[in-house]
């Protein structure tokens, strides 16, 4: 019985010490995107996935940037409609640029891998 005992916690320590963590302290991670929603007019809902998204204090959306992340629109803060560290929701502004282009997000971390996106008129 002992050790069954004190394998099961060694087991569960180990566990727990290998679980993916979504926050760390003093370390910034770099965000990563996994899918982003269709393209969509301006006005439209935009859903971005990943991890280590951030928060909109500390970071921001690029959109219409090229494919090494340079350029491109900071979508602003008042069109951000929900922010959690693997969900992204805004609205396409009526000024963001129209066409096919790369959506980035930058924080702390640095900038994350790019997805292609298209804005319609």
């Amino acid at each position: 019985m002992r050790r069954f005992f004190l394998a099961s916690l060694l087991f569960t320590g180990f566990l727990a010490s290998c679980t993916p963590r979504t926050s760390t302290l003093g370390v910034n991670v770099t965000p990563v995107l996994v899918k982003v929603s269709e393209g969509v007019a301006r006005g439209g809902a935009v859903t971005v996935q990943g991890r280590y998204l951030g928060g909109a204090q500390n970071t921001k959306v690029i959109l219409g940037a090229n494919d090494s992340g340079a350029g491109g629109y900071t979508i602003p803060a008042n069109a951000i409609q929900s922010w959690t560290d693997t969900q992204i929701v805004f609205t396409v502004p009526s000024d963001a640029p129209l066409g096919g282009s790369w959506l980035f997000v930058e924080g702390k971390g640095g900038r994350s891998n790019g997805l292609t996106f298209s804005v319609y008129q």
